[in-house]
């Protein structure tokens, strides 16, 4: 084995042989010849890839290492590690770009030589996009020839990846991974949300020239500009500054958009002093109490009044409203305290007074970290010089469900082009009508969920199941206009005059200020939900189970799902991987029964999906759950996400009924579980099936079929229910249903 080869851990040795890692374990038990660890700890050692990969071929369990698993687990197993080996491939890959010649004459020597060559090659490039290396806090370093030396083999084989599957998808594909490999050292802007704060920002339609980002992050926000001139970024961890910046120069051309990236603490060492921007993009760190408050009292950007230590986020707000040039426009993702904690009402209130907030945007909980919380956008315009109307602020709130499933919460679970447009068609009536920093009138209201309704639709999604079951549909009439409120319900906006704002509190949060819900459909939909919840409880009543009839335990002669696979009785396939266009039936759907809410990413190498089938039988692997999905005609064609394992049965010697019936039994779960100190994982493998003749098996088959249409109906009939219940409580407390 060559020195410094590259090491894997037992999570990525499954991911190479597509089993669990409990399979890992069973293997290193059984077989003598397993290789050795080289190096990790005794709880999580690290075996030597090629090793690994040489003993899953001998065995017949690996044919071949796909590039881009190989490439990854290079990059993962790197001696100096993942970050510094992802940065030596972000700057060969823009050499592969920039001059790919040069690049193809590079490969063409000895590992040893080429690391030296490379360097000098990557020393021109990086400064011609750059600048000089010695300017102060260029957030990209030219590596030598000793730090590249080791990265030679994985940069050989990224360029091979980046052949097949494209320079920036290839990046990104690995910068993916080590995202999602390391999830609590990154946080992430989600591409929804990013999209939407560059739409924000792009007031008119007009390209923004300039745009900074002083959080910069992993660089989502600025590579969500369109067509950009000028980017400008600043990001304090200098490991993800420069990743930041190789991500952008190759989502950038370089002919048309300038890139400027540097490192450091922006509140305390600005980076661009004097620079001017057309906008702003900001998801800046939250609660932060170090932000530098004792020793930027003086500070001359605190133009509308010093903030308090804990009021780091409005030191964010004022650092980018002076980077605008007049009339510029800033957007920031802001806690939902920072609306509202009395620390801060004094800078909020001159915000207002002086036009330079123009809409606070609830978002629903789930549209970025923490998941949790539902966060605000704020949308700020640098005032003019001119003359001001009476300001006034555009509220907006999408807490309610703008969801495609409102009762699934949650990461990746917003239905972003409804979102989108719910925002969009209440901002941009008034953005364009007020124009600049101030206004004098402003619109909202309908925009807001007909916009929502309308981009639902033309997304294919349509009306979430519950919407369809319960017959309730947002109604979308009547418009805003100088503070007072239409017909509205949670989901649209309002535009409220700043004087009604400027009380004790200065309380900007939109669900103080927007109406309730209207009333006057209420009663007629509570008829509406109460006909259909009896409908389906007497469905449920209908399809309840038989009594029982008591005997022993059965002594079936067992088999395993492993076996069976063995046998070629039923194929086992994860799911996860794949790029396209499509749904995805996630983890969350086949928890609750419901349709494929997921979507398959754009970005990245070329991958086929696992596509789901009728008779297909899918199982979650994690949280220790006795779930099993039958596939329908509605659902076959969605591809299988994430946290997934889809066993595909041969008809002729299995009825997919019977075999998902079987796999949920409790006891059958728990001897099939392994468990972790956070999590319970599921391995398909050790799945038991009695061994029945196959008439026997359709037998069981039928009886699982009819309890899972009992369970959906049970399922249905608490959805309903919990709408009536609550429709009840709201119409009898405002008055639109009485006692009687």
């Amino acid at each position: 084995m060559p020195e410094n080869a590259t090491e894997v851990t037992a999570a990525g040795i499954a991911r190479l042989a597509g089993v669990g890692r409990a399979a890992v374990s069973n293997w290193r038990r059984r077989h003598a010849d397993f290789p050795k660890p080289v190096g990790g700890t005794e709880a999580s050692p690290s075996f030597a890839l090629p090793e690994v990969e040489q003993w899953l071929r001998d065995q017949g369990k690996l044919a071949e290492v796909p590039l881009r698993e190989r490439v990854w687990q290079q990059l993962a197993g790197h001696p100096a590690g993942a970050v510094p080996a992802l940065f030596h491939v972000g700057c060969a890959l823009l050499l592969v770009r920039e001059r790919p010649s040069a690049w193809r004459e590079i490969t063409g020597v000895s590992d040893e030589r080429m690391a030296g060559v490379l360097s000098l090659a990557l020393n021109e490039v990086l400064t011609a996009r750059f600048g000089p290396a010695a300017e102060a806090g260029r957030a990209v370093h030219s590596p030598d020839r000793s730090e590249l030396l080791p990265s030679v083999p994985l940069l050989r084989g990224a360029a091979e990846l980046a052949a097949a599957a494209g320079v920036r998808e290839t990046f990104e594909f690995l910068l993916g991974r080590q995202l999602d490999a390391n999830p609590r050292q990154y946080t992430l802007t989600p591409p929804g949300l990013a999209e939407l704060m560059a739409a924000l920002a792009d007031t008119g339609g007009r390209p923004l020239s300039t745009v900074l980002d002083p959080a910069a992050g992993t660089g989502a926000l600025l590579g969500a500009v369109p067509r950009p001139g000028a980017l400008y970024a600043q990001e304090s961890d200098p490991d993800l500054a420069a990743l930041t910046a190789l991500r952008l120069a190759l989502h950038a051309d370089s002919t048309e958009c300038t890139l400027t990236v540097r490192t450091g603490d922006t509140l305390r060492a600005d980076a661009f002093p004097g620079l001017t921007v057309d906008a702003v993009l900001c998801h800046p760190p939250f609660n932060e109490r170090n932000w530098g408050h004792d020793e930027l009292a003086y500070d001359p950007r605190w133009e509308y009044g010093f903030p308090a230590r804990t009021e780091s986020e409005l030191a964010w707000v004022q650092h980018a409203l002076a980077h605008l040039r007049e009339g510029g426009t800033a957007v920031l993702l802001m806690p939902p305290a920072a609306a509202s904690r009395r620390s801060g009402r004094r800078i909020r209130a001159d915000l207002l007074r002086r036009g330079a907030l123009r809409a606070v945007i609830a978002l629903p909980a789930g549209a970025a970290p923490p998941y949790g919380i539902p966060l605000h956008l704020w949308v700020l315009r640098k005032p003019d010089t001119g003359p001001h109307p009476s300001p006034e602020l555009l509220l907006v709130d999408t807490t309610e469900p703008t969801e495609q499933a409102s009762s699934q919460s949650g990461r990746d679970r917003l239905d972003w082009p409804a979102l989108h447009a719910a925002v969009l068609d209440a901002w941009q009536p008034f953005s364009g009508e007020t124009g600049g920093a101030g206004g004098t009138r402003g619109t909202g209201g309908a925009g807001g969920t007909r916009g929502t309704r309308e981009a639902t639709e033309a997304s294919g999604t349509g009306e979430t199941d519950e919407a369809r079951e319960t017959g309730v549909t947002q109604a979308a009439d009547g418009s805003l206009a100088n503070g007072e409120a239409g017909r509205l319900r949670p989901g649209t906006s309002r535009v409220v005059p700043v004087i009604e704002l400027l009380d004790d509190d200065v309380d900007l949060a939109p669900a103080r200020h927007l109406p309730a819900a209207a009333a006057a459909d209420g009663p007629a939909e509570l008829i509406d939900v109460r006909e259909r919840l009896t409908k389906s409880l007497g469905l449920a009543d209908s399809l309840t189970p038989p009594p029982v009839e008591v005997s022993g335990p059965a002594h079936w002669p067992l088999t395993t799902v492993g076996e069976l696979a063995r046998a070629g009785a039923l194929q086992l396939r994860t799911g996860g991987s794949g790029t396209g266009t499509g749904p995805v039936l996630t983890e969350h759907d086949v928890l609750g029964s419901s349709a494929p809410s997921g979507n398959l990413p754009a970005d990245g190498p070329h991958e086929e999906p696992v596509l789901v089938e009728p008779g297909d039988v899918v199982v979650p692997v994690l949280g220790g759950g006795s779930v099993a999905r039958v596939i329908d005609d509605a659902t076959a064609g969605a591809a299988l996400g994430r946290n997934l394992q889809l066993l595909r049965p041969d008809p002729a010697a299995l009825d997919p009924w019977f075999l998902a019936g079987f796999l949920r039994g409790t006891a059958n779960n728990r001897q099939a579980s392994s468990y972790a100190s956070t999590a319970t994982r599921l391995d398909a493998r050790r799945l038991q099936l009695p061994r029945l003749p196959l008439a026997e098996q359709q037998r069981y088959g039928e009886r699982f079929r009819a309890l899972a249409a009992f369970e959906d109906a049970l399922r249905l009939a608490g959805r309903l229910g919990g709408r009536l219940v609550q429709g009840m409580y709201d119409g009898l407390t405002d008055g639109t249903v009485t006692p009687k």
